[in-house]
C-alpha cells in the first residue's frame, strides 16, 4: 500500500524495525559480488551495478499450483502498469514484459505454475542474500461523525500545505525538493504545524475532519502504516490512504523508549509494537510527551473501490504483495524468497516500495488485514535468499552487455 516513507511513505514494517530497534539488513555485510563495473559507477545504486548471475530454471524452484495462482493474478494486475512504467533497476525495458503480460490475459489457473515456467527466467542480485519484514493494513474503531469515545480526529490534507523555499535560504541551497511548510499571517513560510500542535487543535474545525477514530495509540500507529481502515459502530468500514505529511521530523518513539529503559528484556514491556503500545497504555500521563516525539503527522483521503493501493498503483494482496527497493526489483515483477521463515517463502509479485526497504534483496511481505495479519507481520524477521523472476533472455542480454 502507498505508505508514510516510499512515495512520502513508511510501512508499519519500517516504524516497527527502527522503533523496535529490530535490525533493517542482515547482521553482516554481504561480500560484494565478482562481477564487472562500469567506470562511471561509484556507489551500488541499481541491481546492474549490484551484479546479476543467472539462478536456477524456474521449474526447479518447486512452485505450488497455489502460490502459482495467487501470483499469476496480481502479476496480470500489475501489466498495465508494468509495460509502461521506466525501470528503475535497469534489468528490463516495458516491451520485454508484453509477450508474458498478452498470455497472462487468457492463461488457465489451473497451468498458473506452467504459466511462469514458459515465460520466466530467474536472476540473482548480488550475492541473493535476502532479508524481509511484513506489513499490514490496519483496522481500527472508528467513526463518520464525532461522538463520545470517537474523538480523534482523521484529516483531510489542509490547502495551505505547500512546498516552498523559505526567503532567508541562500539560492545556492536550494536543492532537491523545496520543503513542505506554510505561509504564516505576516506572508512568511514557516515549518508546518508538528504533532503536538496539530493534537492541540491547530487545523480543528475547519472542516478538514474526514472521519474520528476511537483510540488516539491505535490511530498513531495506524498513520505510521499510512493507510488503514476504520470499522463504524454500524459495522461500516471506512477505508482511508495516505494523502500527504506534515514536513515534520519522523523519530522513531520505540528507539527512544528502549534508550530509556521503557522497554526491553529488563522491563515488563517486550521490544516490539504491542510492548511499546502496553507502555502507553500504562503509562497515559507520560504518554502523549512520547507521542510528540515523532513530530511528524499523516494526512489521509477516503479510498473508494478495491485496495489498499501499493507504489504501483494496483491493489495489493495478502500472501502475494511485496514492497522492494524499485532500484533493484522492477516493480511488477514475480520474486521468489527461500526464507528462514516458512510464511514469507514461495512466489510474491514486487508492487510496492517502503522508506526502510532499501537495497538489494531487501522485501516487506504484505498480510492483509486482520489481527493475524497484525501478529504475522509484526513479528516477520525472516533471512534467506532471493530471486528476481525476469522474461527469458534477459540475463543473457545483461551479460552481453557486460
Amino acid at each position: 500500500m502507498i505508505r508514510h516513507w516510499p512515495s512520502e511513505g513508511l510501512a508499519l514494517a519500517a516504524l516497527f524495525t527502527l522503533s523496535a530497534c529490530v535490525r533493517l539488513v542482515p547482521e553482516s555485510t554481504p561480500p560484494t559480488p565478482v562481477t564487472p563495473t562500469p567506470p562511471s559507477a561509484t556507489s551500488v545504486e541499481s541491481a546492474n551495478f549490484a551484479g546479476v548471475v543467472r539462478g536456477p530454471s524456474v521449474g526447479a524452484l518447486g512452485m505450488t499450483l497455489g502460490d502459482a495462482g495467487t501470483g499469476l493474478a496480481s502479476f496480470l494486475e500489475s501489466c498495465p502498469k508494468l509495460l509502461t512504467r521506466a525501470d528503475a533497476s535497469g534489468l528490463t525495458n516495458g516491451g520485454d514484459w508484453k509477450p508474458a503480460c498478452d498470455a497472462a490475459l487468457t492463461w488457465p489457473v489451473g497451468r498458473a505454475t506452467e504459466f511462469f515456467v514458459t515465460h520466466f527466467e530467474t536472476a540473482r542480485v548480488g550475492d541473493g542474500s535476502a532479508f524481509a519484514t511484513g506489513y499490514f493494513e490496519p483496522e481500527i474503531a472508528g467513526c463518520r461523525t464525532r461522538q463520545p469515545g470517537c474523538e480523534q480526529p482523521v484529516y483531510s490534507m489542509p490547502p495551505e500545505l505547500v512546498r516552498a523555499w523559505p526567503d532567508d535560504m541562500p539560492e545556492a541551497e536550494r536543492t532537491g525538493r523545496p520543503p513542505l511548510g506554510r505561509y504564516d499571517a505576516s506572508g512568511k513560510f514557516v515549518s508546518y504545524y508538528e504533532r503536538s500542535e496539530i493534537e492541540s487543535g491547530a487545523i480543528a474545525g475547519r472542516g478538514l475532519e474526514i472521519a474520528w477514530a476511537a483510540d488516539p495509540i491505535e490511530f498513531f500507529f495506524l498513520q505510521i502504516q499510512g493507510s488503514g481502515r476504520l470499522r463504524t459502530p454500524t459495522g461500516e468500514v471506512i477505508r482511508i490512504g495516505y494523502a500527504g505529511q506534515n514536513g515534520r521530523e519522523y523519530v522513531g518513539i520505540g528507539a527512544v523508549m528502549r534508550q530509556r529503559g521503557l522497554i526491553g528484556p529488563d522491563t515488563a514491556y517486550p521490544t516490539s509494537m504491542q510492548g511499546i503500545m502496553a507502555w502507553l497504555r500504562d503509562n497515559p500521563t507520560e504518554a502523549d510527551e512520547i507521542l510528540n516525539l515523532n513530530k511528524s503527522w499523516i494526512f489521509f483521503r477516503e479510498l473508494k473501490g478495491d485496495g489498499p493501493l501499493g507504489a504501483l498503483g494496483v491493489p495489493v494482496r495478502r500472501e502475494s504483495s511485496v514492497a522492494a527497493d524499485p532500484k533493484f526489483v522492477p516493480l511488477g515483477a514475480p520474486v521468489w524468497l527461500k526464507m528462514d521463515r516458512q510464511e514469507a517463502n514461495g512466489l510474491w509479485i514486487a508492487q510496492d516500495t517502503g522508506g526502510a526497504i532499501k537495497g538489494a534483496n531487501r522485501f516487506d511481505t504484505f498480510w492483509g488485514a486482520g489481527e493475524d495479519a497484525r501478529r504475522i507481520a509484526g513479528g516477520m524477521s525472516a533471512r534467506g535468499e532471493a530471486l528476481v523472476l525476469v522474461p527469458k533472455g534477459t540475463v543473457a542480454r545483461l551479460e552481453a552487455q557486460r
